[in-house]
């Protein structure tokens, strides 16, 4: 069996990467650029079950890791399972599109609706303005793909020109059966996370055909950034027992904010069109929040926020989160390639005749959030071996929400499909710095 595992930070040597493998040089198509009036109906689809795939997927993860502080990029899952519609055959597809909430559209849809999420996410366009001028731009989104294939056997060109034209997935070959394979692999997620993740894998079966990976970094300043001078000391009030924690400060006469009988919600602005909620449960369960919370409660939170008078007070925390197996938490999805005796991916992801499916599939994630911004990175690697509630009326009192007990936050970027597209997700349980 294919065994890998997500580790802490440690540096590798990039001659590593050179010696282990080397790129398969594909040209891509420019990413599709949404045109404002328009409506591409598949792709709007496709958004809204990325979101519904987000929050059932964090639901099945905090059942299994329980009350700890938690944090996940469900879009660094969702991503390469779109790409691997591709790859998988008739008999399976309709299943994989199920799982990822796209049932009733193709995987061409899900390929146009995921390089839509890319141009927008990326900041494209704003990058293409900035270059016209002449101008250095900030890149606060960065999103990588790629498939590593082992040099006994190629990548399916079709597979791999798809890749490159809607996921911008970069194909690279790769001697499995050599130790320095690890060290590349975690080279490339080193590269792409700013240094934050790293050591991917721990090792590689030598049978291992192929493996796909996503990394996701993101960076951002606040639009309105808190005040260090009014950050203070006080308690809070984790599972485990009082602790000490830093609070922020933002209070105002104009504060976007929700509440209901089980939650207060407030959104954070980035200087980008991304966006952290901040939700706190009234009884302290943030786990039960997490598991309870779906894409139709959260649209509805979003779309319920109102300018309040009110105040914040957020602890400074970062989540440096486990390595997660995602292998159960896919199959109870509806993922069905992790089926070794159908491997579904035969023929359709590598030029061979050995049966394929998805062995391995592990994520680690962090975030970091303070008064000027916040910084959240993930990788998630997936190997495919080839061998054998009514809501309250709104309080017109000014509004206080201190976040001193147990809270979830979910990290949105902006897309024309999807408006609010789910990125991260977590919960803090006990701030840390």
């Amino acid at each position: 069996a294919v065994y890998s595992r997500i580790l802490e930070i440690i540096g590798n040597s990039e001659e590593a990467q050179q010696q282990a493998f080397s790129a398969v040089k594909i040209e891509p198509a420019p990413l599709l650029q949404p045109e404002y009036g328009e409506t591409d109906a598949g792709a709007q689809t496709a958004a809204a079950g990325a979101n519904d795939f987000a929050f059932r997927l964090t639901s099945e993860l905090v059942s299994e890791t329980g009350e700890k502080n938690f944090v996940c990029s469900p879009y660094s899952v969702w991503m390469p399972l779109a790409a691997l519609t591709n790859a998988t055959d008739e008999e399976h597809k309709p299943e994989l599109l199920e799982a990822l909430g796209a049932s009733g559209i193709t995987e061409e849809d899900l390929n146009r609706a995921a390089s839509r999420m890319l141009y927008q996410l990326t900041q494209e366009s704003m990058k293409k303005t900035a270059e016209e001028y002449g101008e250095p731009f900030h890149d606060p989104m960065k999103i990588a793909n790629a498939l590593f294939v082992s040099n006994s056997t190629t990548a399916k060109r079709e597979f791999a020109q798809i890749f490159a034209d809607y996921y911008r997935g970069e194909v690279m070959s790769v001697d499995f059966e050599s130790p320095l394979a690890v060290d590349a692999v975690n080279a490339w997620a080193r590269e792409h996370t700013e240094g934050l993740i790293d050591n991917v894998v721990q090792e590689f079966s030598p049978l291992t055909v192929a493996a796909i990976a996503n990394a996701i970094y993101f960076s951002d300043r606040w639009n309105w950034e808190f005040d260090e001078a009014q950050t203070t000391e006080d308690v809070f009030y984790a599972p485990d027992g009082e602790l000490t924690a830093h609070y922020m400060l933002r209070e105002g006469d104009e504060l976007s904010y929700y509440e209901d009988d089980k939650i207060q919600a407030m959104p954070l602005n980035f200087k980008t069109d991304a966006c952290m909620y901040v939700l706190l449960p009234k009884d302290g369960d943030a786990a039960g929040l997490l598991q309870e919370l779906d894409s139709a409660y959260f649209d509805e939170i979003c779309a319920g926020m109102n300018d309040r008078t009110g105040k914040l007070l957020l602890p400074r925390f970062t989540v440096a989160g486990d390595t997660f197996n995602l292998n159960q938490s896919l199959i109870k999805l509806g993922v069905p390639l992790f089926n070794e005796a159908e491997a579904p991916l035969t023929g359709g992801l590598v030029e061979s005749d050995l049966p394929v499916w998805i062995g391995q599939a592990v994520q680690k994630a962090m975030i970091r959030v303070d008064e000027k911004g916040t910084t959240a990175a993930a990788v998630t690697v997936m190997e495919e071996p080839g061998a054998a509630a009514p809501i309250e009326p709104e309080p017109t009192e000014p509004f206080e929400m201190i976040c001193n007990k147990p809270f979830v936050f979910v990290l949105c970027g902006d897309t024309y499909d999807g408006g609010n597209q789910v990125l991260f997700t977590g919960m803090v349980y006990q701030p840390e710095e």
